[in-house]
């Protein structure tokens, strides 16, 4: 455990999800795979796409409605439908794939577990402090059985504006009914995670479990709190 800042006791904990509490990287890697062996069993024509192509119908369609920012499973489903009807398929038909495919892949999204050291330091400290969660991503906290260890869940979309943007961690606040700087927010993204709580007020704890030196991190632009490379180490906070 490293300290950047006069430690002061907190009173509350929000967390990151994705590549925090798990490996988010190889879930998602699975996930697109199998949603694009979905997709071209269902309509041949797919196979003609590439990776870049489909990052550019991605761009594409969020240039087309910017209300979609922060929305990934919208932004999915808008890009499956433009697939969809460049490979000729009908718009009822597009929007019917697009919807059976975003369905898909949010099964198979969250179709794995999470560690169980994860899910007993997480049980710990709920035991101790209030957790919200706050996730620019779409796992399904049901399944997986993250629910119940949390006050709430906030998504990034649905609950507000992604994370760096202060949305997620004004309304965590509002739950926890505490001042902002006696909560903690857990995270592994140096912009989304400790760079958007600092701004908001919150005390920030960088999980940096790949161990790469603070200053050797090209994201990094407001300095955490403390930093852990072990999510137990938290149980050491006081």
């Amino acid at each position: 455990m490293k300290f950047y800042r006069r430690w002061q006791p907190v009173s509350a904990m929000t967390f990151d999800l994705d590549d925090t509490l798990y490996d988010n990287r190889v879930v998602i890697i699975r996930a697109e795979q199998m949603l694009l062996d979905w997709l071209e069993a269902r309509c041949p024509a797919m196979v003609n796409f590439d990776w870049p192509q489909w990052q550019m119908m991605r761009a594409e369609v969020i240039a087309a409605n910017a209300s979609l920012v922060g929305f990934v499973t919208e932004i999915r489903r808008a890009q499956l439908t433009l697939a969809a009807l460049r490979c000729g398929l009908s718009e009822t038909d597009a929007k019917s794939l697009a919807d059976d495919g975003v369905a898909f892949f949010l099964h198979e999204r969250s179709n794995f577990t999470v560690p169980e050291d994860a899910m007993q330091i997480i049980g710990e400290l709920a035991e101790r402090y209030p957790l919200v969660a706050i996730t620019n991503g779409n796992v399904d906290c049901d399944k997986l059985s993250l629910t119940p260890l949390f006050k709430h869940v906030l998504q990034a979309g649905p609950d507000g504006a992604a994370k760096p943007d202060g949305a997620l961690f004004t309304k965590a606040q509002s739950i926890l009914n505490i001042p902002a700087d006696t909560i903690l927010h857990v995270g592994d993204h140096l912009k989304a995670d400790v760079r958007g709580a600092k701004l908001a007020g919150f005390k920030a704890c960088w999980f940096n479990d790949t161990k790469t030196p603070l200053t050797l991190q090209r994201r990094a632009s407001l300095l955490p709190d403390v930093e852990v490379s072990d999510l137990s180490e938290l149980l050491a906070l006081s």
